[in-house]
């Protein structure tokens, strides 16, 4: 059997691990495995290499992914869905692992229709793919986040100033959340649970009456301008506010051993499930178990934001 692997939409640490183990995986189970580099874009392109056990080695640490990505508005039109259909049927490919987030996988069903067998690898830092508990990166990126808040706390300690940190996570706030709590963040603003900045404030000034000096407040960009809040909280608090965006530094960097641990089970899982001959699945964890959801399921569910623990950090915070 000719299997395949490609990394598809914003990088996440892990990655790596995880196209590890698909090619290794699959050369033990005695499949050929092919590389697709630059995700759908390669695909139209023919980039598509064979690869070996050397292809893979001293990857596992690594942050990004040796198979590049790149976002392809050629094959988000049918035309470029059929050529990628094409390309794969050329190469004598039986099967393909999709590593990435939801746009990944919206791609990944589109070729499926056109007789590719697929299965997903949930790899994103902004952890919004519906039927997982956690997708690769995100351990990583909550751990990069809360590293900069810590060392963001020193300098507002010492300088007795309000802080607002702005994280990834595009348009869910699993990323802020995560680090607000992990951070002892007095105040977290995400999508999914409006707050205000005028809220924001009264929080603040209810811990300068009990004689608090320095407070860190984050914000998910898909929430709202890390800036434009600290300028807010400026004019109506009367006092210098410090603004971070944590920007893309929170995609890069050696991936946790959570995040390898699991990519290694999810790369080798999906090399199963083609051998099995299924296809049209997206790879999850429930508690530790690896799960496989319709592909169609998961970009059509939105995943929940735990309000529960959302309201313990807003009791924890005061």
């Amino acid at each position: 059997m000719r299997i395949s692997v490609l990394t598809s939409g914003g990088d996440a640490p892990g990655m790596n691990a995880a196209i590890r183990a698909v090619v290794r995986r699959g050369i033990s189970r005695g499949a050929d495995v092919f590389g697709i580099y630059r995700g759908y874009d390669g695909l139209l392109d023919g980039e598509i290499n064979r690869m070996n056990l050397s292809s893979v080695a001293d990857i596992i640490h690594r942050g990004g992914t040796i198979l590049h990505t790149a976002r392809s508005e050629r094959f988000m039109r049918p035309e470029g869905q059929d050529l990628g259909a094409a390309r794969i049927r050329g190469a004598g490919i039986d099967g393909l692992v999709v590593i990435g987030g939801e746009g990944s996988f919206r791609g990944m069903i589109e070729l499926e229709k056109r007789g590719v067998r697929t299965i997903g690898v949930p790899g994103t830092i902004d952890n919004d793919i519906w039927g997982t508990d956690y997708s690769i990166g995100f351990d990583t990126a909550v751990n990069t986040g809360v590293e900069a808040v810590n060392r963001l706390r020193d300098t507002a300690t010492s300088h007795e100033r309000i802080f607002v940190v702005e994280v990834m996570g595009r348009k869910a706030g699993f990323l802020a959340l995560a680090v607000g709590v992990a951070g002892g963040a007095e105040s977290i603003m995400i999508p999914e649970i409006p707050l205000s900045v005028e809220e924001v404030c009264a929080r603040l000034e209810r811990g300068i009456a009990r004689g608090k000096k320095h407070s860190i407040i984050v914000v998910a960009e898909g929430a709202a301008s890390g800036l434009e809040v600290g300028q807010k909280i400026e004019k109506c608090m009367g006092t210098e506010v410090r603004v971070t965006v944590l920007g893309h530094v929170q995609r890069g960097g050696t991936p946790t051993a959570f995040d390898r641990l699991l990519a290694s089970r999810m790369g080798a899982k999906a090399v199963d499930l083609l051998l099995e001959g299924k296809s049209g699945l997206v790879l999850g964890i429930h508690g530790d178990t690896i799960v496989a959801n319709p592909a169609e399921e998961v970009v059509s569910k939105q995943k929940e934001i735990d309000r529960e623990l959302y309201e313990m950090a807003e009791d924890l915070a005061r």
